[in-house]
Formats: structure tokens, C-alpha cells, sequence
């Protein structure tokens, strides 16, 4: 379950990762694949389902080729 308080700012990061993931021409299953984390993983991350840990978004950067503060930059204005 996932905090009222950071629902707004997930949803928008699991965009944003979908935008990046997209722009690089991958599936969620080469995504998933290149990240080593299961599939299902890729998409609730991109539904806003779910909070990745940090082992989790350094995994999705690399497979990304960005680092993590480039995973991570995306306009966070949460109210």
C-alpha cells in the first residue's frame, strides 16, 4: 500500500520511466530483462503501484544507460 502523501509523486515517476523507457525503444521486457527485475515489476512500476527501492532505480538506470540522478530528474511538484 502506498502512502497517500507520495501516491501523486510515484504515478509521476512510473510516467516518467515509461517516457525514458519508451524514448529508448524498449519493451517492458527488454527493460525488465537488461534491469534483471521481473516484468511485472516494470509495469507496476509504471502504473504508479509501486515504491522502487534504490537497488531497484539503479538497476532501471543502468539498463536505461543514464545514471540515477538522470532516472530520477523529472518535474516533482507534489502537492
Amino acid at each position: 500500500m502506498i502512502n497517500v502523501r507520495d501516491k501523486k509523486l510515484i504515478q509521476k515517476f512510473g510516467y516518467h520511466l515509461r517516457e525514458l523507457r519508451t524514448s529508448a525503444g524498449f519493451t517492458q521486457e527488454q527493460l525488465a530483462n537488461d534491469a534483471d527485475i521481473p516484468i511485472n515489476q516494470v509495469g507496476r512500476i509504471e502504473r504508479g503501484e509501486i515504491n522502487p527501492t534504490l537497488s531497484t532505480l539503479n538497476a532501471l538506470s543502468r539498463a536505461l544507460n543514464k545514471t540515477l540522478p538522470q532516472l530520477v530528474d523529472f518535474p516533482v511538484s507534489v502537492e
